[in-house]
């Protein structure tokens, strides 16, 4: 097992997205990097264990009417950010590739309202498109190299309701490109395919990723209109 400091850590998964990427299988690392974990946090350089601080301060600012709304986590890691939706009223599925990660949120939160479900990003289930009112998308584009880059922005587009809205987390990088990765920030012209996909901007905000950290996150909200009539 990896020794527990940061620099190895990072070099360690950059080694996993290498290898998963040489068999053409971009997301299959995440299972191996929780697998390998056995169960210590700390092993997993996504994992706060709270909700997102950002997500936090949008849902404080909103005054949602979330009961009977639907909310889609995408790769949801160790459950926070979906336990603070279901917190706020949404009927909340929450999705990751990694069998181990969905099991470790089903241990952490033993009595949750959420539905953890298996699920792949790039293949998701017929009966999730256009179906929720709130999809929430933090990292997971950034962790997919830009092969796949189209497919995973129009998956995503595609589980937003009429009306509803997405909320996206991710780093951000002004030229076009192709950085080194993981992760790989997203350009303006990526990111300009939400809206070639029907749907608008309506709020974007830049912030540093943390003190220590002067790395550009982006935090953007979609919505998606209703049909004209």
């Amino acid at each position: 097992m990896f020794e527990e400091k940061p620099e190895n850590l990072r070099l360690y998964v950059a080694k996993l997205a290498k290898e998963a990427l040489e068999k053409s299988e971009p997301s299959a690392w995440f299972e191996v990097l929780y697998a390998a974990a056995k169960g210590d946090t700390a092993q997993i350089p996504w994992a706060k264990l709270a909700p997102h601080p950002y997500l936090q301060d949008w849902l404080t600012k909103h005054s949602l009417t979330a009961t009977g709304q639907k909310a889609l986590v995408i790769g949801c890691g160790l459950g926070d950010d979906a336990e603070a939706l279901a917190k706020q009223g949404f009927e909340v599925t929450a999705f990751d590739i990694s069998p181990t990660a969905i099991a470790w949120c089903q241990q952490r939160f033993p009595l949750s309202t959420v539905n953890y479900v298996l699920a792949d990003l790039l293949a998701m289930p017929s009966q999730w498109h256009l179906a929720f009112d709130l999809v929430f998308e933090c990292r997971n584009i950034q962790a997919l190299p830009l092969s796949v880059r189209f497919s995973v922005i129009s998956s995503i587009a595609s589980v937003v309701a009429a009306g509803g809205k997405l909320l996206v987390i991710n780093r951000f990088r002004e030229i076009e490109a192709e950085p080194s990765g993981p992760p790989w920030p997203l350009s303006n012209s990526e990111l300009a395919e939400f809206e070639n996909l029907g749907l608008h901007q309506i709020q974007r905000l830049v912030f540093l990723e943390s003190e220590q950290i002067e790395v550009k996150q982006l935090l953007i909200e979609y919505q998606r209109p209703h049909p004209a009539t």
